[in-house]
């Protein structure tokens, strides 16, 4: 299996050397689905009529996204246009955040324009700057007399120790995933966007981790709708919330099995210096019910449960581990059952990013994995 997989890693290193650096690398094609097209009754919502819909049905909320492949890095735009209602939870100790205030319902603005999810780390902050510039352009924003003031809050994941740590999401980057957003939304579960540099299982370092990327699920209860979107760049393992299968993270050394974060790090109670080599999970979760921003909060805190359950261990100091809820519907539902479904579709967001990644730099991917068992 050994001598398989490092065949398996090699092919997508080669690969990647082939693919040039610019963006739009991975630019969805009309032959491969943006998102699951499922119309299926969701397994663990059996005899409420609950049913998979594609992300890209939750309404009025536009995805753009561009990577450069070469450095391993992306960001990934959500826009609406008119303005959504937002909460934002972070749990992690280490984010890389933009207007993350503005989301505190103690503030004035009660809506914003567009939420950035970058890599770069702090670096890729300025990407907000060009989805700022594009919705200026279009004229979108906050009126203040003087200006349209588009109102983009921002976080980051750690991708530095994948590709190029000198190439970060910048400006032009934001720029063109705005413009893609609004005229050609291109979303798609994989290494594609914020997930080019995503990857799990640092606790060893890099050498025994492995690559997931972005996923996506939503579902349809009646007139609700409710999805999540989550880049998946965890310091711990990731299980199957369904089964408690470990289905990514710590590798061997050989990189032919898992290993058990939890138990790595209890072999030694030392205190490690320093364990950010690459983290931060990063979610928005979506939905057409009407809350304002302190529900939003409320929402995105018990969106965390889904965190929880599939990622141990999950919000350490090494991880910025945030969770923004957006709403952008009229329809009437229930607070804590929206909360509920949030934990459940970021769980399956989480299996998604998973399944979805393709190995690349060098880290493999569990589908490769699972191919060779």
């Amino acid at each position: 299996m050994k001598n398989k997989i490092c065949m398996s890693i090699l092919v997508s290193i080669l690969a990647a050397a082939m693919l040039s650096g610019s963006f739009g690398v991975y630019a969805a094609s009309p032959e491969e689905p943006a998102a699951s097209e499922q119309t299926e009754e969701v397994s663990w919502a059996q005899g409420t009529g609950a049913v998979e819909i594609p992300i890209t049905q939750i309404d009025s909320i536009r995805i753009g996204q561009v990577e450069n492949a070469q450095a391993a890095t992306g960001c990934t735009v959500f826009i609406c246009e008119d303005g959504m209602r937002a909460g934002l939870d972070v749990r992690g100790g280490g984010p890389a955040s933009r207007e993350s205030q503005l989301l505190n319902p103690l503030m004035a603005a009660q809506q914003i324009h567009a939420i950035v999810l970058s890599g770069g780390s702090a670096y890729g902050l300025g990407t907000a700057n060009g989805v700022m510039a594009y919705l200026e352009e279009k004229g979108y924003g906050y009126d203040t007399g003087f200006a349209l003031v588009p109102l983009v809050a921002q976080a980051d994941i750690y991708d530095l120790s994948v590709g190029d740590s000198t190439v970060r999401p910048d400006a032009a980057m934001g720029y063109e995933a705005a413009r893609l957003a609004m005229e050609e939304p291109n979303y798609r579960d994989g290494n594609y966007g914020v997930g080019c540099g995503a990857t799990v299982g640092k606790i060893n370092g890099m050498d025994t981790c492995m690559k997931t990327g972005i996923g996506s699920f939503a579902i349809q209860i009646g007139d609700l709708k409710i999805g999540a979107v989550v880049v998946l760049n965890a310091l711990g393992d990731i299980y199957d919330w369904k089964t408690g299968e470990q289905i990514a993270g710590l590798l061997s050394e050989d990189k032919g099995e898992f290993r058990n974060t939890a138990a790595y790090m209890m072999s030694s109670i030392e205190a490690v210096d320093n364990k950010f080599t690459g983290n931060t999970t990063l979610a928005v979760v979506m939905t057409n019910a009407a809350f304002d921003k302190a529900q939003l909060c409320k929402i995105a805190g018990m969106a965390h449960d889904g965190y929880a359950r599939s990622i141990n261990p999950v919000h350490t100091s090494a991880d910025g581990d945030s969770i923004y809820a957006v709403s952008v519907g009229t329809v009437s539902a229930d607070q804590d059952l929206v909360g509920l479904l949030a934990a459940n579709v970021v769980s399956e967001a989480i299996v998604r990013a998973v399944e979805h990644a393709d190995s690349a730099y060098g880290y493999p991917a569990a589908a490769d994995l699972k191919k060779e068992d």
